[in-house]
């Protein structure tokens, strides 16, 4: 059987799924040649960054863990507190204890590509998931942080299933009856924080992007309400828009302006 090129090698190696490297490995490691030694060195490199990989995740899972005898656990965060325009909106996870989800961290610290695909993961892992989102126009009323508590409790109760625990990142919710476990950075420390994380970032981020064709101008595309240089500067040239918080921009117009537009 004639030897296969290096060429040939290097689309097998390209082709490997994770569960198949080790085996790559083996087949190649004694091959002589530079060029497939290289792909060999690559391949034992990537099985390393997953073991690490697994290892996070499996240091992320402690706290799901420890409370699983106590039943369903389920992660809670939000995306959008922040901001000076749109909802705000949380996320409720509930994962299955021997899940895996590779990357799976802190929404803020994953590209928006990646949050993209493992949100598409999550809903197809999840054995439950929630999402909750208030207005802008009712942050006004209540304030942010009851905002935020409200979006919460909608996440939790668009489960469809009664968690036990709640792990949530670093607050209490009131009103619930389920048992809370409030996690300082939470979202980095636990997985089903982290889930519940992306799944809000991602729903507010493509929100928003609606609004960018809604609301021309702004550029909520780009900066997804935030209170960046081009949209404080759109904003005092153009006014609020129906999803501006007018209680976060009272630096940044009018009164004229906000009564203007509260009257549209």
């Amino acid at each position: 059987m004639a030897q296969k090129t290096i060429a040939q090698i290097r689309k097998e190696y390209q082709a490997a799924q994770i569960k198949t490297l080790p085996a790559f490995v083996c087949a190649y490691e004694t091959d002589a040649r530079d060029g497939v030694q290289k792909l060999v060195a690559q391949a034992r490199k990537k099985i390393e960054r997953i073991r690490q990989e697994k290892q996070r995740l499996y240091e992320m899972g402690a706290y799901e863990r420890e409370y699983l005898s106590y039943g369903v656990v389920c992660g809670v965060d939000e995306a959008g507190r922040g901001p000076l325009a749109g909802p705000v909106v949380a996320g409720a996870v509930i994962l299955p204890a021997d899940c895996e989800i590779l990357y799976l961290n802190d929404s803020k610290q994953l590209s928006a590509k990646l949050r993209e695909e493992l949100f598409d993961v999550i809903m197809e892992q999840a054995q439950a998931a929630g999402i909750g989102i208030v207005s802008a126009q009712r942050i006004d009323e209540i304030n942010i942080l009851q905002a935020t508590y409200e979006a919460m409790r909608e996440a939790v109760n668009n489960l469809g299933i009664l968690p036990d625990i709640l792990l949530n990142d670093a607050v209490t919710i009131p009103d619930v009856k389920a048992r809370q476990v409030p996690i300082v950075k939470g979202d980095a420390k636990s997985v089903s924080i982290a889930a519940a994380s992306i799944l809000a970032k991602v729903t507010r981020d493509h929100m928003m992007e609606q609004y960018a064709d809604i609301y021309p101008g702004y550029g909520f595309a780009s900066h997804k309400g935030y209170g960046t240089k081009e949209h404080i500067q759109a904003l005092k040239q153009l006014g609020p828009c129906e999803i501006h918080r007018r209680s976060f921009i009272t630096s940044f117009v009018s009164h004229e302006q906000l009564s203007r537009s509260s009257h549209r």
